[in-house]
């Protein structure tokens, strides 16, 4: 990760302006949430959202305190496992190794802290910066479902894509 650091903590309310200003348009939204969100995003739906119950929602904050990044883990009921989403890191952070700190503290979070031994997400197989970088993870592809969306006249692909704590770990992470 070249020596970047990400600070996560709790998912404020106040943060959801910043959070909002990240996604430029509709397809943008989509990509960052699936469908559960509609356009335009609001702090309405964000205070929804980081309401569920099983849901645990942080926001990346650099070293400079800027927030730089945000994600979230639904535990399952079992306990044992959970489902990342909502990953998103701020336009002008990206490709400096944030949204890697980012995941490497939700994902050590999640195995050390609460002792999940599995962790799942989706993510649309065109987003190639977000599937490498699950890869690089430890994320394998589980499951690949042809056009589950259409936008602007184009179907999307999703993954879903699965990290044992195994692989975790072994130092995959």
């Amino acid at each position: 990760m070249g020596g970047v650091v990400v600070e996560l903590r709790a998912f404020a309310l106040a943060d959801a302006g910043v959070i909002v200003s990240w996604i430029s348009g509709p397809a943008e939204l989509l990509t960052w949430a699936g469908p559960g969100f509609t356009w335009p995003l609001d702090d309405s739906q964000l205070a929804t959202y980081v309401a569920e119950p099983g849901r645990r929602t942080w926001t990346g904050v650099g070293p400079d305190g800027r927030l730089v990044g945000h994600a979230s883990l639904r535990l399952a009921a079992d306990g044992l496992s959970a489902r990342l989403g909502r990953v998103l890191v701020a336009p002008d952070a990206r490709g400096q190794g944030y949204g890697a700190a980012l995941l490497t503290q939700v994902l050590t979070f999640a195995f050390a802290q609460l002792g999940l031994e599995h962790v799942e997400l989706g993510v649309f197989a065109h987003n190639g910066n977000a599937v490498r970088l699950y890869e690089r993870l430890g994320f394998r592809v589980d499951q690949v479902l042809p056009d589950v969306e259409r936008v602007d006249g184009q179907s999307w692909s999703a993954l879903q894509m699965s990290l044992a704590k195994a692989d975790w770990s072994a130092g995959v992470g």
